[in-house]
């Protein structure tokens, strides 16, 4: 079942606007989405709270499934798919980085 999206297009636009200048820090490789992934992810994403990750050729099936799939399977919003590369979002409660617009 799909995660209901917590973004609205504004704030989406927002974070694919702050993600243009990241570099990759998750790989997604042949192994897929393993709990190794997972853990780096959420690391990531309690650190950074926008996190790209880039999904090598070896990791086959389709991007844009693949990149569902794993925000599902983290419990983020994917922000976007674009080419081999997964923009994914997540607030930390803590200490938030991250101001949306309304």
């Amino acid at each position: 079942m799909a995660a209901v999206s917590v973004l609205r297009g504004k704030q989406r636009r927002y974070l694919r606007g702050l993600g243009v200048n990241l570099d990759p820090q998750v790989m997604v490789g042949k192994e897929g989405i393993s709990e190794e992934v997972l853990a780096t992810l959420d690391r990531a994403l309690t650190r950074h709270e926008l996190v790209k990750v880039r999904l090598q050729e070896s990791a086959g099936a389709d991007r844009k499934a693949l990149g569902a799939q794993l925000a599902e399977r983290a419990g983020v919003e994917l922000v976007q798919v674009l080419g081999r590369t997964v923009l994914l979002w997540r607030r930390n409660e803590e200490e938030p980085r991250i101001t949306l617009p309304d």
